[in-house]
């Protein structure tokens, strides 16, 4: 087996759900720069973290109703504007370049003329 393969430096590490301000001790590895007084009186690094067991659904038994429609019906309306978008800079960069042409074709046009009358 391979020798320091496990990291050695466990200390005791509080973490804090944000949701709902549930906060244990436990040992961890995980660097903090934030420390928090807990209730033996010691200061721990503390850790904050957005779910937990204590707030996420599997666990709490609580059921949540995601607004998938409204995501996608977003999605949609984004796609439908990039789409958009897009269409109209294809547009104008085809514009553009058949003014181009015709700058140029008007040029050669007038390089022609100025010829014939010479």
């Amino acid at each position: 087996m391979k020798k320091s393969l496990h990291p050695t430096n466990y200390r005791a590490v509080v973490f804090e759900d944000l949701n709902n301000g549930f906060r244990f001790l436990t040992r961890s590895t995980v660097a903090s720069d934030e420390t928090t007084k807990w209730e033996d009186g010691n200061e721990y690094p503390i850790v904050k973290v957005h779910i937990t067991s204590a707030s996420h659904p599997f666990f709490t038994g609580e059921e949540r109703v995601l607004d998938i429609e409204g995501r996608v019906d977003k999605f949609k309306t984004r796609a439908a504007a990039g789409a958009a978008a897009k269409e109209k800079r294809a547009a104008a960069a085809k514009k553009a370049a058949a003014r181009q042409a015709a700058k140029v074709e008007k040029a050669e046009t007038k390089a022609e003329n100025s010829k014939v009358s010479k």
